[in-house]
């Protein structure tokens, strides 16, 4: 147990990730928060807003100026055209909130959340070229490729060294959670991808390869995720170290799909000889989506804040097997295990229940 009142600087607060960091800190007494972000946005009660532009320096030192944080939690990131702006923007976000935090010296301790594409390489060849041998194992080098990702270690280490607090670096693989317009948010794509095929009467079509279909996988809920940077933020002795994080099952998509598919009340098709992108499939679907939204009174009518089909066909549509090992973190004392078609299903209870995708057909 700490003997100091801890205050915690959440970067990415209106995030899939830093949304379920905030809710988590936010209910303990022993903890003041902070949540920074580009925009306004409605926060947890006892979470303080700070307006933000990362990638103007100015604008964080000034947002930050009466801020003392003990511990930063940074998922944000920003998606540019190719990797050399991803990495020049990644790694000036990363730095610009250091330079701002550094003449009080208050952190302790930093916890950043990456990806599988330390593993896989960048978008730009995520998966097509040299890549580590699953399953994906935390002492694997970095790849020989440029990847933001590593940008923003980088910065992270070297304001670590120069201002003397512990870091840690977690890499999730495809995150599920609650937070809209987020470019991550899987779950919340499937569920999309259901209300439009169950008003056009289409089938649930599995975006992805036949290889993923078949291979065995995992994912990470923003449960899980935001446990495990909490977890390395305050347990003793664990610093300075990169860990996996997963819900800690593995499965494969031919088993799962079926059982999303029933959930979201549609029929499912398996992939064919070549992957059938949701890009493609929702092409065009942006006014068949406002009318939904329309007639069943939902929060968003625009396609492109409730479903992030790029990023999912990113995901699925590899000629690779995706899985994470996590004997590195259960070693070290996490033990968090989530059911995955249980969060799913959870998941779309919740986004009905905010209005966010129409109501599903309840079995009898």
């Amino acid at each position: 147990m700490n003997d100091y009142r801890s205050t915690a600087l959440i970067v990415g607060v209106n995030g899939i990730v830093g949304s379920e960091i905030a809710r988590r800190l936010a209910i303990r007494n022993d903890w003041d928060v902070y949540g920074l972000s580009r925009s306004a946005h409605e926060l947890p009660p006892r979470v303080r807003p700070v307006l933000a532009d990362l990638q103007d320096a100015d604008s964080v030192t000034q947002a930050l100026k009466d801020v003392r944080p003990t511990h930063v939690f940074f998922t944000a990131w920003s998606r540019q055209d190719n990797e050399e702006e991803n990495i020049r923007v990644n790694g000036a976000m990363v730095r610009n909130l250091f330079d701002a935090l550094s003449p009080a010296g208050s952190v302790r301790h930093a916890a950043l959340m990456t990806g599988l594409k330390h593993y896989m390489g960048p978008f730009e060849a995520f998966g097509t070229g040299e890549m580590r041998e699953t399953p994906f194992r935390e002492e694997s080098e970095r790849l020989d490729v440029p990847n933001f990702y590593y940008a923003q270690e980088d910065e992270l280490f070297a304001a670590a060294e120069r201002d003397d607090f512990t870091w840690s670096v977690h890499r999730a693989h495809t995150v599920t959670g609650h937070a809209v317009g987020n470019a991550m948010n899987f779950a919340l794509t499937f569920a999309v991808h259901g209300a439009i095929a169950r008003e056009t009467g289409t089938p649930l079509i599995f975006p992805g390869t036949e290889l993923v279909w078949n291979c065995l996988t995992d994912i990470s809920d923003s449960r899980a995720v935001a446990e495990q940077m909490i977890w390395a933020s305050t347990t003793p002795g664990i610093g300075n170290e990169a860990w996996n994080v997963t819900n800690g099952e593995v499965f494969r998509w031919r088993w799962l799909w079926p059982r999303l598919a029933d959930a979201l009340g549609v029929a499912w098709e398996a992939p064919n000889s070549e992957p059938r992108p949701l890009v493609e499939q929702m092409a065009g679907k942006e006014q068949v989506w406002a009318d939904i939204a329309g007639k069943y009174g939902l929060a968003e009518d625009r396609l492109d804040q409730v479903a992030s089909f790029w990023h999912t066909d990113s995901d699925l549509g590899v000629e690779v097997e995706v899985v994470a090992d996590m004997t590195k973190s259960r070693l070290a004392g996490f033990d968090t295990y989530i059911s995955t078609e249980r969060a799913f299903l959870e998941l779309f209870d919740r986004y009905e229940a905010d209005g966010l995708v129409p109501p599903r057909p309840r079995q009898s």
